[in-house]
C-alpha cells in the first residue's frame, strides 16, 4: 500500500520489509528501480513534472527523510518508519556481499566510485564490485553499455536529485541490471570523504540539523521543510 504525502506515494514498509522488497525487485527479470524522496525532493516534484513522472513510476518508494514521516503522520496516514536510502543500501550491498552479487557504483566526481568501492570490499569482504563510473557524462550510450556488459544486480545510481530519478525512470529499458537504486551523495560517505550524523541524531531524527550544523550552505535547501510542513498541514485542514 502507498501512502500520499502531498501527491507522492510512499510504500508504507519497515525497513526489513524495504530489503525484502528490494530483493525480490533484484532477483525478478526486469530492470526495477527504486527512489529515495526526502521533502525536498517531493516539493521539487510540484514543478518538474518529469521527476514527479519519475517517481510516480518507481517500483520502489521509501521515506528517506524524517519530515515525510512527520507529514504522513498529520495527515494521519502513518508510515510505519524512516527509512533512509543509505541504511537500505548498506544492507544491499551487505547482501550481496553473502550471496555473490554483482554491485555497480554510478556518480560523484572522478575518482569516488573507485575509492567507495575499495572501502566497501574492505568493509564487506566477498563483495564483487562489477564496475564503476562518475556522474560527469552527457552521452547515455556508452554509459549504459558499460553497464550492460557487467550486468549488475544492483546498480548505485548517485547522480543527485532530480537527475538520478529522471536518468532512471528514462533509461530503465535500456539499462540492464537487477534493480537501480538512486541514493545521491552515498558514494561520497562509503568514500569516507563525507560523515555521516552520529547514531543518536539519526536516531532522534536529527541528522538533516547535524548536516545544516556542519555546513551552514545548506540553509537554502533547508528553509523547504518547514514550507513543506506548513503546506502538508494546510493540504490536512481542506480534508
Amino acid at each position: 500500500m502507498r501512502v500520499n504525502v502531498l501527491n507522492v506515494g510512499f510504500d508504507d514498509l519497515s525497513m526489513a520489509e524495504a530489503k525484502a522488497e528490494a530483493l525480490g525487485l533484484i532477483r525478478d527479470e526486469k530492470t526495477a528501480y527504486t527512489v529515495t524522496p526526502n521533502p525536498e525532493i517531493v516539493w521539487e516534484a510540484r514543478k518538474n513534472s518529469d521527476l514527479k513522472a519519475a517517481l510516480d513510476s518507481a517500483d520502489l518508494v521509501i521515506p528517506d527523510g524524517i519530515g515525510i514521516v512527520y507529514g504522513a503522520a498529520i495527515l494521519k496516514t502513518p508510515l510505519k518508519e524512516r527509512v533512509p536510502g543509505i541504511e537500505l543500501g548498506t544492507l544491499l550491498i551487505e547482501e550481496m556481499s553473502r550471496s555473490g552479487g554483482r554491485v555497480y557504483l554510478l556518480g560523484s566526481k572522478p575518482g569516488v566510485a573507485e575509492r567507495a568501492a575499495d572501502e566497501l570490499k574492505k568493509r564487506f569482504p566477498g563483495l564483487v564490485i562489477c564496475g564503476t563510473g562518475d556522474g560527469y557524462f552527457k552521452d547515455d550510450g556508452p554509459v549504459i553499455e558499460k553497464i550492460n556488459e557487467q550486468r549488475p544486480d544492483l546498480l548505485l545510481v548517485c547522480l543527485g536529485f532530480p537527475k538520478q530519478e529522471i536518468w532512471m525512470y528514462r533509461c530503465r529499458d535500456r539499462v540492464r541490471a537487477g534493480m537501480m537504486m538512486g541514493l545521491g551523495g552515498a558514494l561520497d560517505v562509503f568514500a569516507g570523504d563525507v560523515r555521516r550524523a552520529p547514531e543518536a541524531w539519526c536516531r532522534l531524527g536529527l541528522e538533516w540539523l547535524y548536516r545544516l550544523l556542519k555546513q551552514p550552505s545548506r540553509i537554502k535547501r533547508m528553509i523547504k521543510l518547514p514550507i513543506f510542513l506548513l503546506a502538508v498541514i494546510a493540504e490536512r485542514l481542506k480534508k
